[in-house]
């Protein structure tokens, strides 16, 4: 059962023992809001009317999302650049792909890019889904330098006049300062050439308070514009998109719910604050 619906039940109980709100304060901690903010809705929780319980409690997550636009920024006649970036395990490569599928439906040439040279599975996964969705794929040599795919696929992407080019990069722990010279130096070769569009940073729904550690590493190395939240299936861990948004007013922009290419949704505030209590 959902963290919040466990609290939203709690409420409409009536009567609620100490022990059963420190229950629910805790799970809300480890897993979806942190302490600030988990003492905050507990308080409006227990203050709220059994009937009113719901509405009161979304609107308090509500206000927490991020005001700023959630749709892509992609430039008309000429080449939008889109990074993905975000630790291994999280399906940012899968994510890449999804991406690439959705903007290629919309009628755009699209062009790929497998800056991951480090990890080969990524690279073949990343070319697999590419022949799927007949999209051209750049890739470099196993352990070579990813900002030399990045150079590679940036100057083919403004020869041949591609409309978007999305860079899938290395996804190793984010507390490793190597990654992040590496993103950097990505950034620098891609913009030399031509303005970067987005810089997405692609979160696990399941991994609980380190997904504020992982956007605070990227945020402050790669100039993160945006959020796509995976695995997001309702329940209780996915609550870690409302922290993460009201620490850094990020807007997820997308959320994947599956394994399918086309399992890649706009983010939707009033859907998403509506499943937590499901």
């Amino acid at each position: 059962m959902s963290l919040f619906k466990r609290l939203l039940n709690a409420v409409r109980a009536g009567s609620v023992s100490q022990d059963q709100w420190d229950e629910i304060r805790s799970a809300l901690i480890t897993a979806d809001l942190g302490v600030k903010l988990a003492d905050q809705v507990i308080e409006q929780a227990k203050s709220t009317k059994p009937e009113d319980a719901k509405q009161v409690i979304k609107e308090q997550l509500s206000q927490w999302l991020s005001k700023k636009d959630r749709k892509l920024t992609l430039t008309p006649n000429a080449v939008s650049t889109i990074l993905i970036v975000g630790v291994n395990g999280t399906g940012k490569t899968t994510t890449t792909a999804k991406i690439a599928n959705l903007i290629k439906n919309e009628g755009n040439k699209v062009l790929l890019a497998a800056a991951d040279t480090f990890r080969a599975a990524a690279v073949d996964q990343l070319q697999t889904w590419a022949n799927r969705i007949d999209i051209e794929v750049v890739t470099g040599a196993a352990n070579g330098d990813p900002a030399s795919v990045a150079f590679s696929a940036i100057s083919k992407a403004k020869s041949e006049k591609y409309d978007c080019l999305i860079v899938d990069t290395a996804g190793r722990l984010h507390t490793k300062n190597n990654l992040m010279s590496e993103l950097e130096k990505i950034i620098k070769v891609i913009e030399k050439q031509s303005p970067i569009n987005e810089i997405l940073l692609v979160i696990d729904a399941t991994t609980g308070q380190n997904g504020i550690n992982q956007a605070k590493s990227f945020i402050e190395s790669a100039g993160v514009t945006g959020l796509i939240l995976t695995k997001l299936d309702g329940g209780a861990k996915g609550g870690i998109g409302i922290a993460i948004e009201k620490e850094f007013g990020l807007p997820i922009k997308f959320t994947g719910q599956g394994e399918q290419i086309t399992d890649l949704a706009a983010f939707d505030p009033e859907q998403y604050l509506d499943s937590l209590f499901e």
